[in-house]
C-alpha cells in the first residue's frame, strides 16, 4: 500500500515538494541539539514540512534539553554569545 503525503504541493506557495535530510537546529532551555531527519522540502521557497512523529521526536529531545537529560547525547563542540 503506498503512504500517502500529508501534502502533495507546498501550502505556503504551492511549490513541488521533494523529500529530503536536513539538519534542524533545537533548543531546550540554555542548550542546543544538532539533528538530521527526513522532511518534505519544497523546491520552491524552501519550506520543511515534517512527519507527526518527527514532531513528537523534536518535543522529546527539547524537554530533554530543558531538563539537562543529556547523557546520551553526543557533544560536538561549544556554544558562544557575542554581544555587539
Amino acid at each position: 500500500m503506498k503512504q500517502t503525503k500529508p501534502f502533495e504541493k507546498c501550502p505556503v506557495c504551492g511549490g513541488e515538494l521533494e523529500e529530503k535530510e536536513v539538519e534542524k537546529l533545537l533548543k531546550g532551555g540554555v542548550h542546543t541539539a544538532i539533528i538530521k531527519v527526513k522532511a518534505e522540502v519544497c523546491l520552491h521557497c524552501g519550506e520543511r514540512l515534517y512527519s507527526q512523529e518527527t514532531v513528537k521526536r523534536f518535543e522529546e529531545i527539547r524537554r530533554k534539553l530543558e531538563r539537562k537529560e543529556v547523557a546520551n547525547f553526543q557533544p560536538v563542540g561549544q556554544s558562544f554569545q557575542v554581544t555587539a
